[in-house]
């Protein structure tokens, strides 16, 4: 049986979200959190031609990563999700292209608001399973593989 590399990676990282082209965002790695959270602005359902789309802004203008950039997708569900005080929610949930370790991951994302939270992106257990090993002891991991400089 042939099997995957599993990166180690810390707490917090850094990823690219290559649909936004938004570089460096910061993350925190949740193993207590079952789906990816992403914060978001903006938010609206559109009608076109009889198909719903689902429009918004990744972070938003107070953010130092904001991209002016409105994302569009017809491929978008309504999840109902613990929030992190435990309460139930409704969530809409995408499917977000991410770079982490140098490799493009395509999963799912809710949508909220994490103005109030110190990292406007959460990595949860679905998408972390079979690829990473968590080191809490351990911080940007990722981002410092990517931005590491190569010595004559």
């Amino acid at each position: 049986m042939n099997k995957a590399k599993k990166y180690i990676i810390g707490s917090t990282d850094c990823v690219d979200i290559i649909d936004a082209n938004i570089e460096n965002v910061p993350c925190k790695i949740d193993t207590g959190a079952s789906i990816s959270a992403i914060h978001v602005s903006r938010i609206r359902i559109i009608e076109k031609n009889g198909t719903e789309f689902i429009a918004f802004h990744l972070l938003d203008k107070k953010h130092p990563s904001y991209s002016a950039k409105e994302i569009r997708t017809s491929e978008f569900k309504e999840k109902r999700i613990k929030n992190s005080f435990g309460e139930a929610e409704d969530r809409y949930q995408v499917k977000l292209r991410v770079k982490v370790f140098g490799k493009i991951y395509n999963t799912s994302f809710t949508l909220t608001d994490r103005n109030k939270m110190t990292y406007p992106l959460l990595l949860g257990k679905t998408f972390l399973k079979g690829k990473f090993i968590v080191d809490v002891s351990e911080h940007n991991l990722s981002y410092k593989e990517k931005n590491k400089i190569i010595k004559p």
